[in-house]
């Protein structure tokens, strides 16, 4: 099993390329489903989850292939199977967003309860009431969802929470649905957004994405479009905190609008120089001890859950003290006890957790336990003294490409082995 040696020290200097949106492209293969006609994507990165949705869409009868670095051609003519099983699914959460396109177009679809990190619930229930509400018959037994449609029918449907997944199955599902579907309280992520600018590229008629309240008019067909992949604003956000925690200045290139929000704010809260232009963002500490940053996590426009291990590490090795608090996942400082081993103070409260920022972290061999914690031991890692050694970064794989790579590239000591 691969590990990360890491020795630290060293301000990180330098220019990167940012990938596309993980969370962005595997909705968008889900969606290829929806039509016989080729959907083209490009900026699609090479990471373990997109490998893990070709092959379940290929599984599905798909067919998917590569045309160059980056890009990527999908259709499905006639399916093979419309079920996702248990061996590809139990790896990957996002896997049932191939529940919403199957009923959708075929109305049939039988899924296997995903998986994925640990980091807590995420339930498919709000999946399946929206789909019930739809008028599907949806049934969940033996670790299985069964679905069942003559034709789905438009809906009002008030999501109980602004999940991402739901708002974007949904919206697959509701794309050829009879009449018009009304999403209230739907998650407005930049992703959800880009995906709904995907399936209007491939005929559908879908407005109000990116706000509160979404609308479907279904459509009899949907046909093939070309699809740029966003820039993927996790990746970004990684490095720039990298740069603030290391004293550093690190120059991020991109194509497509970079949607960071309180990230970008928070790191100003910090300390940092941050400034932004076309295709462009650069972080300039100039070897500066960053300042504890005081964090809630919500769903955007608010703080990302996904970038809360990224400034727990931050704040471990600020001047001051913070309490950063976890308000979308109950299980997502288990990155904390890892830091603790390297000499961060932090005292866990429930959802909360209390950082006393020290001045130096030391190395040690610690355990990446999901996809962003993976990320917040590089990062301490990258100040700590000595050498750390970081096991399963498999997860890592899951959604940062090549970070060792670009990591190098910005001056880091950073090998796989």
């Amino acid at each position: 099993m691969d590990k990360f040696v890491v020795s630290g020290g060293r301000a990180l200097d330098g220019e990167v390329a940012i990938s596309g949106a993980k969370n962005a492209a595997l909705p968008m293969l889900a969606a290829s489903l929806l039509s016989a006609e080729p959907l083209r994507l490009s900026n699609l990165p090479e990471l373990r989850d997109v490998q893990t949705m070709r092959r379940l869409l290929e599984m599905l009868g798909a067919e998917v292939r590569a045309e160059a670095s980056g890009r990527i051609c999908a259709s499905l003519a006639a399916p093979k199977s419309l079920s996702a099983p248990y061996d590809l699914v139990r790896t990957m959460r996002a896997s049932i967003l191939v529940l919403g396109p199957l009923l959708g177009r075929f109305g049939r679809a039988d899924v296997s309860l995903p998986g994925g990190c640990a980091i807590g619930a995420r339930p498919v229930d709000i999946h399946v009431d929206a789909l019930r509400s739809m008028g599907a018959e949806v049934k969940i037994r033996g670790g299985h969802i069964s679905a069942r449609s003559k034709g789905l029918r438009g809906a009002r449907i008030d999501l109980p929470l602004p999940t991402v997944t739901g708002t974007e199955n949904v919206m697959m599902a509701a794309a050829l649905a009879d009449g018009d579907t009304v999403i209230e309280n739907a998650a407005r992520e930049p992703e959800v957004r880009d995906l709904a600018g995907c399936l209007n590229a491939m005929g559908a008629r879908i407005s109000g994405a990116g706000g509160s309240k979404i609308t479907i008019s279904g459509v009899r067909r949907l046909h093939g479009a070309e699809r740029e992949i966003l820039p993927d604003r996790i990746e970004a956000g990684t490095y720039l905190v990298a740069g603030a925690m290391t004293g550093g200045r690190v120059a991020l290139r991109f194509s497509g609008e970079l949607a960071l929000g309180e990230v970008a704010a928070a790191l100003r809260k910090a300390g940092a120089k941050v400034r932004f232009g076309e295709g462009f963002a650069e972080l300039d500490m100039a070897g500066r001890r960053p300042r504890s940053v005081n964090l809630a996590t919500a769903p955007w426009p608010g703080f990302p859950t996904d970038m809360q291990a990224q400034f727990t590490a931050l704040n471990a090795i600020a001047s001051g003290h913070a309490l950063v608090r976890e308000s979308v996942f109950e299980q997502r400082f288990m990155h904390v006890a890892e830091l603790k081993r390297m000499g961060a103070d932090i005292e866990p409260l429930g959802r909360e957790v209390l950082i006393r920022g020290v001045r130096q972290l030391q190395a040690a061999p610690v355990m990446a336990t999901d996809l962003r914690a993976s990320a917040s031991l590089v990062l301490a890692a990258l100040v700590a003294e000595g050498e750390t050694v970081i096991h399963r970064v498999y997860h890592m794989d899951r959604g940062y490409e090549r970070i060792e790579q670009k990591f190098s590239a910005l001056g880091a000591e950073i090998r796989r082995v």
